[in-house]
């Protein structure tokens, strides 16, 4: 049984007219200035479990929920219940979320990495669903997107540096090269656990700035990896970097390639995380948790 992470059983359409909702001037300076993210990294109460289940993945993990490419998870245990991504498609998001046992209204927060539609696709149906969320993107998203998003009726988050989701969670900070993109960093009984959509700027970079922001070593980084068509030399340099950062498991899915999730598998052993559509990755106290 692996330790530390245990699998148990384009934007385009308009969305509802509503009334446009403010941005709260403290979560917004708060968040570019990365303050809302230190309070999470160090000043949050710890957690007794952290549970991150895949609702959207191209990898079938298990059976009887609908594959298509994109990624999206559900975070439990934190401050509130966290949607990281959304797919892309609404209806294949919210079917999955059901199969998992996940209703629209229970999610407080949606983080969106990046801009990419397989990404952002699900979330005109999200919000029709439950638009009572607080939304965070990063700050280069176009203003037609954040405007529709408040015309939902949800709320819009913009973020630049470390931003706190809830207690518990907060984004790595926007990398901009080759496209602004955020990672979600959780926090954990085991250590802070990275969850990316793609990792356009490099898993092991996305991986450092988590680990430089809580000021420990990331333990688990999982998510898509973008590096389904990636030479044997870079995927080797990522494996070196997360290994040399201190990372200790790796669940790469959506599209980290078959090769690289092989090469991983590989070189973690025991601690490489199978991850996929259906996944429900527990992240609980390693020394106490006896089902390991």
């Amino acid at each position: 049984m692996q330790s530390g992470a245990i699998i148990k059983p384009g934007w385009t359409a308009v969305l509802s007219a509503a009334l446009v909702v403010a941005i709260p001037l403290s979560w917004q300076s708060a968040c570019r200035a990365g303050e809302q993210g230190r309070t999470a990294a160090q000043g949050a109460k710890r957690a007794e479990e952290v549970v991150v289940t895949v609702v959207y993945d191209n990898y079938a993990l298990k059976d009887g929920m609908k594959t298509a490419w994109g990624f999206a998870c559900v975070v439990e245990g934190l401050g509130e219940t966290i949607l990281f991504d959304t797919g892309g498609e609404g209806g294949v998001l919210l079917a999955n979320m059901a199969k998992a046992g996940f209703r629209p209204e229970q999610i407080g927060s949606v983080v969106l990495s990046h801009l990419h539609s397989d990404h952002t696709g699900g979330l005109v149906d999200f919000l029709k669903a439950n638009n009572k969320v607080r939304v965070f993107v990063p700050e280069a998203f176009p203003a037609e997107f954040r405007e529709k998003v408040r015309e939902s009726g949800a709320e819009v988050v913009e973020t630049e540096g470390p931003c706190k989701i809830c207690d518990g969670a907060w984004t790595t900070g926007v990398l901009k090269e080759p496209l602004a993109e955020q990672g979600l960093c959780l926090e954990t009984p085991e250590g802070p656990v990275v969850v990316t959509g793609c990792a356009h700027p490099g898993i092991a970079r996305m991986a450092e700035a988590a680990r430089r922001h809580a000021k420990k070593p990331v333990f688990a980084v999982l998510g898509g990896f973008h590096m389904s068509r990636a030479p044997d030399d870079q995927i080797d340099a990522a494996i070196r970097g997360l290994q040399e950062g201190g990372v200790r498991r790796a669940g790469p899915s959506h599209c980290s390639g078959d090769k690289t999730r092989k090469a991983m598998q590989e070189a973690f052993g025991e601690r490489y995380v199978r991850s996929g559509l259906g996944a429900r990755l527990v992240f609980g106290d390693e020394e106490n948790d006896a089902s390991r």
